[in-house]
């Protein structure tokens, strides 16, 4: 069924233009290049893998319930329009709210796929266009997998946040060449990556599960290159052009903020938008959410030197300042475990199902010598 007939509101667009400035760089010294960022490039060769065999897309979704979300966690939940929803109605909240968010995925790793294409494109590194061009394949990759999940398991796809393509649009307009970097990789796949762990550690659903535990395995690695790259080119700046980066930061935090709070399925609900907006401010769950979600983008922003005062600031408004002390290559380490985990438990099911499957054909064969 074509994408469009499934949209729950039709997007203005069906194809949206970017003007991009900026220049292609070449770079003609093929020895030299950073050992870590060999080594990140190394293992995105390794770990390239084929979504239409890694995931078990043979289990069942429920397109009631595809992420097995709680009451609490709805935005309507405890307002007067609560007690008026049938078990039906908020089965088919749910789902329109599962769509939401796994389209935001779709939508961001189609964003991130065409910027790792323009840091092939612009960055003057050979060893990071080389590790780019793994990046892209990533991304292509895990804008396949949310598609057919949300095609074949929900049914159901949202356009593209207003927030989320302004980001967009501003990180791919600027002709700076780490502008990319900076608005898709510690950004977007930062707050990205809080979503998909979120999710993935609370879901008691086996397929979501599986495909962020996947997702988030690649995602490790992409922030990780964004880190070193910009990290290394920070420190050359002066004071001025890492002020003008700050500010990009700032603003794209908050559009980020602004971008979760899901107003679209309400008003898709008969709810006005002003009275969406007041239901998602006031949720304690979506407060807590929003929250967490920084839990990446803070300490990689402090990793890679933006720092600032105003800055910091902004984060302190936001009550998300304190994150800045967390570990990322902690986090790290957690999302490579749970992908090896899962991949070694579902292994051993097969295992096992395949030593039952060859003593079964033994016996038989036995039986039929008795």
């Amino acid at each position: 069924m074509p994408t469009f007939d499934l949209y729950a509101k039709e997007p203005e667009e069906s194809v949206r233009q970017v003007p991009a400035s900026g220049a292609a760089r070449f770079n003609w010294e093929y020895d030299d290049g950073r050992e870590r960022l060999l080594a990140l490039y190394q293992k995105g060769k390794d770990k390239q893998w084929d979504g239409q065999k890694r995931i078990d897309w043979e289990l069942e979704v429920d397109p009631c319930d595809p992420l097995g979300t709680p009451d609490e966690a709805m935005s309507l939940y405890g307002t007067r329009h609560w007690a008026k929803l049938t078990d039906k109605d908020r089965g088919d909240l749910r789902r329109h709210y599962a769509s939401w968010q796994f389209s935001q995925f779709l939508h961001g790793e189609q964003g991130a796929m065409i910027c790792a294409a323009r840091i092939v494109e612009s960055v003057p590194d050979l060893d990071a266009k080389f590790y780019s061009a793994t990046q892209t394949m990533d991304e292509a990759r895990h804008a396949e997998i949310y598609g057919r999940f949300l095609h074949e398991k929900i049914g159901m796809l949202y356009p593209i946040n207003d927030n989320l393509q302004s980001l967009l649009d501003d990180t791919l307009r600027d002709s700076r060449w780490d502008m990319p970097y900076l608005g898709m990789q510690v950004l977007i796949e930062g707050l990205a990556l809080a979503a998909f762990g979120m999710i993935r550690d609370t879901t008691d659903k086996p397929l979501p599960k599986q495909i962020l535990a996947y997702v988030m395995q690649d995602e490790a690695r992409h922030v990780a290159f964004g880190r070193m790259a910009l990290r290394d080119y920070y420190r050359q700046l002066t004071d001025a052009e890492l002020r003008e980066r700050e500010e990009f930061v700032i603003e794209g935090c908050y559009l980020m903020r602004d971008r979760l709070r899901g107003v679209e399925v309400l008003e898709n609900f008969g709810i006005p938008k002003a009275e969406a907006e007041e239901y998602s401010e006031q949720s304690e769950f979506l407060t807590l959410f929003r929250k967490l979600l920084f839990s990446r983008i803070v300490p990689c922003v402090k990793d890679i030197g933006l720092w600032g005062e105003r800055l910091q600031q902004a984060y302190v408004d936001m009550g998300v300042l304190e994150m800045g002390d967390s570990s990322l290559d902690l986090l790290m380490s957690q999302d490579e475990e749970i992908a090896e985990k899962l991949d070694a438990e579902r292994f051993a099911v097969e295992e096992k199902e395949r030593v039952a499957e060859v003593r079964g054909a033994i016996d038989a064969g036995r039986r039929a010598v008795e």
